[in-house]
C-alpha cells in the first residue's frame, strides 16, 4: 500500500454488487470508489458469501487460522481487483457458505470470526492502513479488538478507527456466553466494555473503542442520543458525544438520471419536465391497472415495516380515498403489511395500486411517474428514496426525523423542496398531504417546487470530502 496517500481499509458486511440486502451495500459500493477518486488509497473487505467465487474472478491470496468456540478455524483470503480499488474477501466454509447473509443462531461467532480475521489479514498481507473504517454492528468488535487484544503489537498500534452507524436499531446483541463462543475473555463482560443489559453488544464495542463515530445524517446523530431513538444506547452515545458526527449519504447522479435512465418511459430534464412527466404518469397508471386520469399520483417505494410508517399510510389512504387522487406502493416486508395493502387495493382498485415486489425498473417508473413521494417514517437514519424522488422531480412528503429533516426543506414563499410533518400522527400526515395537493393545484407554485427538487444535490463527492476531513483529523492526532 502506497504511503504517500492516506490509506483506508473499508470494512462492511455488505458491498454491492457482491452481497447486499439494501442501503448498507449501496454505500459500500459507492463511497469507497468516490474516496479513491479523491486520491485515497482504498481497500475494501467483506465476507465471501456463497456463490461469489463462481460469479466473480476471485484469486485466493492467503490463509490463516482464527480461533473461535475453542477451536481453530481456517480463514481464506480472496482478492478482487478493479481499476479504482481492491476488494478482499474473508472466506470460511463453516461460517459464510450459506444461503443468506444473516439471521443465523451463530451470527455472533460468524461476525466475531470476521472481525478477528480482518485484523489478522492485515499482518498476513502486510497491509497497514492509516484508518480502518467499520460499518454497523457486524464489525463493531474491530475497534474493540484493536484496542484490547492487538494494541501491544507494534504493527497495529498506530491504526485509527472510524465507526459508522447506519441503523442503531440493529446492535448485534447476543447472550453473555457469546464471549466464550467468540474466544474472548469473560473480563470483557463489563458495563464499561461490551456488557449490555445482561447481554453483550457488538455495536457498543464499536462506539466506545473507535476514535470517531459517524452516523448517516446530522439530525440522526442528535436523535440517537435521546431515549426515544437511542434503543438503549443513548446513555453511551451521550457519554461519547464529543466524537460523534453526522455525514449524509449521497447518491450517484449519473446512475439516477431522468434524462438518460433506461427504465424511464419518456426521458426528461428540468427544462421539459412539465411537458413530459405526465406521459410517464399515464404509462405508470396503465402499467399498474389504475384508470389513466389527470389526477395527483402519490407513490411510495419502501420496505413494508413499522419503521417506514406503513401504519400511517394505511390510515391516510382510507381517509383520503374519496379525494380525486391515486396511490401506488411498491415494496416487500412484514406479511401483515403486505396483506393489509393488498386488501386495501382490492377494496379500492381504481385508487390504489400495490406491487408486492422490489425491482429497480418499477422503482424508477414510480420516481419518474408520480407527482408526490411518501416517507412518513417512524425514524429514518438517512433515507435515500426522498433524494431519488427529488432527482426525478417528484415532490417528497416526509416526517421530520433523521435524514429526512436534513434533506427535505419545507416549501413556502417559493423556497423549499417538500412537505414536512412533525409528530408521528395520521392527522398531521394528512395535513401535509393536503398542503401538497393545494400546491399542486397552483401551476406556478408547482413548477417552482419541482424545479427546486431537481436542483438539489446530495452527491457522494460531498459526503466523501467530509469523511476525508475526519480521516485527516485522526492522522494529525496520530502524527
Amino acid at each position: 500500500m502506497m504511503k504517500n496517500k492516506l490509506s483506508v481499509l473499508y470494512v462492511s458486511a455488505e458491498i454491492a454488487p457482491f452481497g447486499t440486502t439494501g442501503g448498507l451495500g449501496d454505500v459500500g459500493e459507492c463511497l469507497p470508489e468516490v474516496l479513491a477518486d479523491n486520491g485515497l488509497e482504498m481497500i475494501r473487505v467483506m465476507p465471501k458469501y456463497k456463490g461469489l467465487e463462481e460469479k466473480y474472478e476471485l484469486n485466493e491470496v492467503g490463509s490463516f487460522i482464527v480461533e473461535t468456540s475453542g477451536k481453530a478455524n481456517q480463514a481464506k483470503i480472496y482478492k478482487y481487483e478493479e481499476k479504482k480499488l481492491t476488494t478482499y474477501f474473508i472466506g470460511s466454509q463453516e461460517y459464510f457458505e450459506r444461503d443468506n447473509l444473516y439471521g443465523y443462531d451463530d451470527d455472533d461467532i460468524r461476525f466475531g470470526f470476521f472481525s478477528k480475521a480482518v485484523l489478522e489479514m492485515l499482518m498476513v498481507l502486510n497491509i497497514k492502513p492509516d484508518v480502518i473504517h467499520v460499518n454497523d454492528w457486524h464489525g463493531g468488535l474491530i475497534p474493540f479488538l484493536l484496542k484490547n487484544e492487538y494494541s501491544h503489537i507494534s504493527f497495529y498500534s498506530s491504526i485509527k478507527t472510524v465507526y459508522t452507524i447506519h441503523n442503531l436499531q440493529y446492535q448485534g446483541v447476543f447472550g453473555s456466553g457469546s464471549l466464550e463462543r467468540i474466544g474472548l475473555s469473560h473480563k470483557y463482560y463489563d458495563s464499561n466494555k461490551l456488557e449490555y443489559y445482561g447481554n453483550i453488544s457488538f455495536m457498543k464495542g464499536g462506539i466506545i473503542y473507535s476514535d470517531i463515530v459517524t452516523t448517516v445524517s446530522d439530525n440522526y446523530a442528535k436523535e440517537i442520543q435521546t431515549p426515544q431513538y437511542g434503543y438503549g444506547l443513548d446513555g453511551i452515545l451521550r457519554q461519547y458525544k464529543s466524537k460523534i458526527y453526522g455525514i449524509i449519504n449521497g447518491i450517484d447522479y449519473d446512475k439516477f438520471n431522468c434524462e438518460t435512465d433506461e427504465y424511464v418511459y419518456r426521458n426528461y430534464n428540468i427544462d421539459n419536465v412539465s411537458m413530459v412527466k405526465h406521459e410517464n404518469k399515464h404509462f405508470l397508471q396503465n402499467k399498474i391497472g389504475l384508470p389513466v386520469k389527470k389526477v395527483p399520483l402519490i407513490g411510495m417505494v419502501s420496505r413494508l415495516s413499522e419503521q417506514k410508517g406503513i401504519n400511517l399510510c394505511l390510515q391516510a389512504i382510507e381517509e383520503l380515498i374519496d379525494e380525486d387522487l391515486q396511490f401506488v406502493i411498491l415494496g416487500t416486508g412484514e406479511k401483515k403489511y403486505e396483506q393489509a395493502l393488498m386488501d386495501l387495493s382490492n377494496k379500492y382498485p381504481d385508487k390504489l395500486g400495490v406491487i408486492i415486489d422490489f425491482n429497480q425498473k418499477m422503482a424508477r417508473r414510480i420516481y419518474s411517474g408520480c407527482d408526490f413521494f411518501l416517507m412518513p417514517s417512524l425514524f429514518e437514519p438517512c433515507g435515500l428514496s426522498q433524494i431519488y424522488s427529488m432527482r426525478f422531480g417528484t415532490v417528497p412528503i416526509v416526517r421530520k426525523t433523521g435524514g429526512l429533516a436534513d434533506t427535505v426543506i419545507p416549501f413556502g414563499s417559493n423556497k423549499g423542496t417538500g412537505f414536512v410533518f412533525d409528530r408521528y400522527d395520521v392527522d398531521e400526515f394528512i395535513e401535509a398531504i393536503n398542503e401538497g395537493l393545494e400546491t399542486y393545484s397552483d401551476e406556478d407554485k408547482w413548477k417552482c417546487i419541482v424545479a427546486n427538487c431537481m436542483n438539489q444535490r446530495f452527491s457522494w463527492d460531498n459526503s466523501a470530502k467530509k469523511y476525508i476531513e475526519k480521516y485527516n483529523q485522526l492522522i494529525k492526532i496520530k502524527d
